[in-house]
């Protein structure tokens, strides 16, 4: 399937918040990776990352990402008003 915008990259702004939804699966590991090293850049202590409820994979696969990444401090699911199980909150170093 043609890409329909184009082979340049999508330039997004950087927020304290990174919604998965609109990414395919794929490619919610890089992204999640470069919105992490971004939000240090303009030197966020908190970040939310909304990777839905569903089955459980992305959770999975988000969590194991902030584990791995050495300036996250720690993380957590969200409450009932930032996205509950279907998000994780996240400080940062």
């Amino acid at each position: 399937m043609e890409n329909p915008f184009g082979d340049e990259p999508i330039e997004l702004e950087v927020t304290d918040v990174l919604d998965l939804h609109g990414f395919v699966p794929a490619e919610a590991g890089k992204v999640t990776r470069i919105y992490l090293e971004e939000a240090r850049k303009k030197n966020f202590k908190w970040v939310r990352i909304v990777h839905g409820r569903g089955i459980g994979m992305q959770r999975d696969h988000v969590r194991k990402i902030l584990a791995e990444t050495d300036f996250v401090e720690s993380f957590k699911d969200g409450d009932e008003l930032s996205g509950g199980w279907g998000a994780q909150v996240v400080k940062l170093r």
